[in-house]
């Protein structure tokens, strides 16, 4: 057979051919950059088995998607909507109000501070976005940090915090679980502190408007971060996804989420009027809808709100106490109660339980490690509701526990000549300090003054002890200054200008002036009390960058 016709040239035939060869070449793959894709293909390789397993998880029916609704009045704890509000859910980002949670603790504990500086480790910047794009060895600020969860949603920024907290993402995922059973939230388990999918990272939106409720409960002052618009990285601003924020009237926070296995998520707070919910969507099909849907959720559910304050105790953390039993030895057949929650009795200061047992020889002395050395104390008197079965006053008390409840064992001096009718006095945990602050001082302002008790001594010379120390129940230990001024009308503008610029601040602050004499000049300071260490730092630092002269000073 002939390729050529005859008087065909060649010329045309071989053009075909090269262009063949061409159109070859070009299809195959330069080995160089086959090798840069198999190395990229590499790097990825575990998030793509991450997703593996989040769509195995789907096909085998270990969870479905679709949505679930509730909305919760958080005035009164009643469900005002719900739909299949206990199925289970991925959360995607709504994960990070609990991260979030518990950075808040360390806050409140003093382990780290706003400016504190995390360092970012390799695994954190190699999250999947979204993320800031934090580089291995360098640090974010802890209140950077935060933001950058709140707006961005940033992955990268949210493992950062896991490392500082738990010291590995796994380790503080466990303990994010282990809080999410205290708060209640039974059928919730945290796999990572992101929310990237993970088949086991489950949820509900009831268990959801629970952490709503209670980030806001127990941390006031660090939930307002959920309410920034925009947040300024590296000299560009970053907008907070949360769309309804600015849009719906008394949004005020929470929190969005979205992967393909979720769908589109949303944590919101409202509050109108002195009406408070908390909304929670999950499975949205879209942003657009699930906005949509939120927004019509609060219009139809605020009216139907509860407009006189709260009336539900607040949502309390509920763990067993650890009590070794070496250090607590209770007398026989003698109950010994359940330390309650100090969110749903902040008042209460002690429950009294009084047994008689047989002579002790000598009185226990204070546990090895105890904090709270016996020593007289003065008090401002507090009435409290009529106690039966009381130890009497002049009891020795000395402390055997430095657990959750403070155990204290009490020897009477009513008893028979030659006997001591020991007791067992078991003191409430004591609520963080700014709450007892302003919630003692509304007391004791509303109560009728009342003498004090008076106070003794005890020693090994004298036959009536002493009562076991009280905490002052006046100003809290810490306090800030804001400047002296020679007229007291002077120092009280100052502090009114100090509290109306910043409500959020220094809005349960107690503001008080304080004459002092220096030669023949008088001065007036004026003083905030009602602070802890850290929050007194901390106010002074926001104080200052407002031009206010501030001085963080120990009462």
């Amino acid at each position: 057979m002939n390729v050529l016709a005859p008087g065909q040239s060649l010329l045309p035939f071989a053009i075909r051919v090269i262009a063949i060869a061409a159109a070859f070449a070009i299809a195959l793959p330069d080995p160089a950059d086959a090798r840069a894709k198999n190395s990229r293909s590499k790097s990825s390789s575990a998030a793509s088995e991450q997703r593996a397993r989040a769509a195995a998880a789907t096909s085998s029916g270990q969870w479905r998607s679709g949505y679930a609704a509730i909305v919760v009045d958080a005035n009164t704890g009643k469900v005002l909507h719900e739909s299949e509000p206990d199925a289970l859910r991925h959360p995607a980002s709504v994960t990070k109000i609990m991260t979030l949670y518990m950075l808040f603790e360390q806050l409140e504990a003093g382990r780290l501070r706003l400016d504190s500086q995390l360092p970012v480790s390799a695994r954190a910047s190699a999250q999947e976005p979204t993320k800031l794009g934090l580089k291995p060895g360098s640090t974010i600020e802890v209140e950077d940090a935060i933001k950058a969860l709140v707006t961005k949603s940033a992955n990268d920024a949210a493992v950062v915090i896991a490392e500082a907290v738990g010291g590995d993402e796994a380790s503080f995922a466990a303990q994010m679980t282990r809080k999410a059973r205290a708060l209640g939230m039974s059928r919730t388990t945290f796999k990572n502190a992101s929310g990237l999918p993970n088949p086991e990272q489950v949820t509900t939106a009831r268990d959801l408007s629970v952490l709503g409720r209670a980030i806001q409960e127990r941390f006031p002052r660090y939930y307002r971060y959920f309410f920034t618009r925009q947040f300024v990285w590296r000299g560009g601003a970053i907008a907070n996804h949360n769309k309804l924020l600015g849009r719906v009237e008394g949004v005020d926070g929470i929190k969005t989420g979205y992967t393909r296995a979720s769908g589109f998520n949303l944590v919101t707070s409202a509050k109108r009027n002195g009406r408070h919910i908390v909304g929670v969507v999950l499975g949205g099909r879209s942003g657009a809808s699930r906005d949509a849907q939120m927004a019509s959720l609060i219009e139809a559910s605020l009216p139907k709100a509860y407009a006189g304050g709260q009336t539900v105790a607040r949502i309390a953390e509920v763990e067993p106490a650890q009590v070794e039993p070496a250090q607590v030895e209770p007398a026989e057949a003698v109950p010994q109660p359940a330390p309650r929650p100090m969110s749903r009795e902040p008042l209460a200061l002690a429950a009294i339980a009084v047994a008689d047992q047989a002579p002790t020889a000598a009185i226990p002395q204070p546990a090895p490690g105890s904090t709270e050395p016996l020593r007289p104390t003065a008090v401002r008197s507090v009435p409290v509701g009529p106690v039966t079965n009381t130890a009497p006053l002049g009891a020795v008390v000395t402390r055997a526990s430095a657990s959750s409840a403070s155990t204290y064992t009490t020897a009477s001096a009513s008893a028979a000549p030659g006997q001591i009718a020991p007791a067992v006095i078991t003191i409430a945990p004591e609520p963080a300090p700014h709450t007892l602050d302003a919630q003692v001082r509304a007391y004791a302002a509303s109560a009728q003054p009342t003498r004090p008790a008076s106070i003794q001594v005890a020693s090994a010379q004298m036959a009536a002890p002493a009562v076991p120390p009280v905490r002052h129940a006046g100003r809290s230990e810490w306090m800030i200054q804001i400047g002296a001024f020679p007229a007291e009308s002077q120092a009280r503008d100052k502090l009114r200008e100090a509290q109306n610029r910043n409500k959020g601040l220094l809005g349960n602050a107690d503001p008080f002036t304080e004459k002092v004499v220096k030669g023949s000049t008088a001065l007036y300071r004026a003083r905030f009390a009602g602070f802890d260490e850290e929050r007194a730092h901390e106010a002074c630092r926001v104080l200052k960058k407002s031009d206010f002269a501030c001085m963080p000073l120990r009462n």
